[in-house]
C-alpha cells in the first residue's frame, strides 16, 4: 500500500513525468500526414497499383510483387506499370469510361463559378507558399488502382480510376 502511494507521488510530480505531458502534435500536423519538407519529392500524379504476387506471363516472364505506378497511355489504349519512374511492363486496355454525368456537373456555370473562385484562393496561398520557398498546392484528384485475379479466364483484371476517367485492363497469364 505504502509503495502503491509512493509510486503515485513521484509518478504525478510535475518535473519527473514517463510519459509526455501533451500530444506530440505541436505544430497541428498529425503524424502520417502530408510532408512538410521543403525539399521533399512530389507526389506522383498517377494512381499505386499494389501487386501482391508475382505476377508470370506465358513465357514466364514476371513482375514482382510491390507497388507500382499505373498510368494509362495518352490514346486510352494501354496502361503502362512504372516502378522509380521507370516503366516496367505495358498493359492492354480492353475498356474506357468517361463519366459524362461528371463532366456535365463540371460545366455547369455554377460549379465553374465556384471553381474559378478556389482558383484564385489557391493562387493566393501559392503566392505566400512561394514566398516561404515552399512549393505551390495542386489540386486534388481521386485517384484508385486494383488488381484481382479472375481464375474462370486465368487472366488478372487492372482497374484504374482518375478522376472522370475509368478503365480496365488484362494481363493474361
Amino acid at each position: 500500500m505504502l509503495e502503491g502511494a509512493f509510486a503515485d507521488k513521484v509518478l504525478m510530480h510535475p518535473t519527473i513525468r514517463p510519459y509526455p505531458q501533451q500530444p506530440q502534435e505541436t505544430s497541428g500536423v498529425t503524424l502520417g500526414s502530408d510532408s512538410i519538407y521543403r525539399y521533399s519529392l512530389q507526389e506522383s500524379d498517377y494512381p499505386t497499383l499494389t501487386i501482391p504476387d508475382y505476377l508470370f506471363d506465358g513465357e514466364m516472364d514476371f513482375i514482382p510483387p510491390g507497388h507500382y505506378e499505373l498510368a494509362l497511355s495518352d490514346d486510352w489504349k494501354f496502361f503502362i506499370l512504372i516502378q522509380s519512374q521507370q516503366p516496367i511492363a505495358i498493359i492492354p486496355v480492353i475498356k474506357v469510361e468517361e463519366d459524362l454525368s461528371e463532366r456535365d456537373r463540371l460545366n455547369d456555370p455554377e460549379n465553374k463559378k465556384r471553381l474559378k473562385k478556389e482558383a484564385k484562393q489557391r493562387e493566393k496561398i501559392n503566392e505566400k507558399r512561394a514566398k516561404a520557398g515552399m512549393p505551390p498546392e495542386k489540386e486534388k484528384i481521386y485517384m484508385e488502382a486494383s488488381i484481382e485475379y479472375v481464375p474462370d479466364g486465368r487472366y488478372y483484371l487492372v482497374k484504374y480510376i482518375r478522376g472522370i476517367i475509368k478503365a480496365w485492363g488484362v494481363i493474361k497469364r
